[in-house]
């Protein structure tokens, strides 16, 4: 399973996962009752019920790099440009504009741990 914290304003706003059975993403419970809560995109209003599909939310797709820097995020990583998810966790953690995806083992300081 792939897993990331994905920040608002550098807020954390839920949380982004692959599993078996396609994508997840769950509002963070606190974020939601917070003051000035904003959804992460117009197509995934804020609510308590996970978002899940098969493939990767547009919204988060759309995230991941194109063209030359695409293929440069693939020699670089190894990473098959059809793995949209882990294009998303590598690339995507200092996006142009509000949201920030962060792969939860960074999130949680555990990712350059040598212990």
């Amino acid at each position: 399973m792939k897993s990331a914290k994905i920040y608002m304003y550098d807020r954390y706003a839920g949380r982004l996962t692959e599993d078996e059975n396609g994508f997840h993403f769950v509002y963070d419970s606190e974020y939601l009752a917070a003051d000035g809560a904003e959804p992460i995109s117009l197509t995934m209003p804020l609510r308590e019920e996970p978002y899940e599909d098969k493939v990767l939310f547009p919204f988060f797709d759309g995230l991941v790099p194109e063209g030359w820097l695409l293929n440069i995020a693939e020699r670089s990583w190894k990473i098959n440009q059809r793995d949209r998810m882990s294009l998303l966790l590598a690339c995507c953690k200092d996006c142009i504009g509000a949201v920030s995806v962060v792969p939860e083992e960074e999130a949680d300081g555990t990712a350059h741990n040598p212990n």
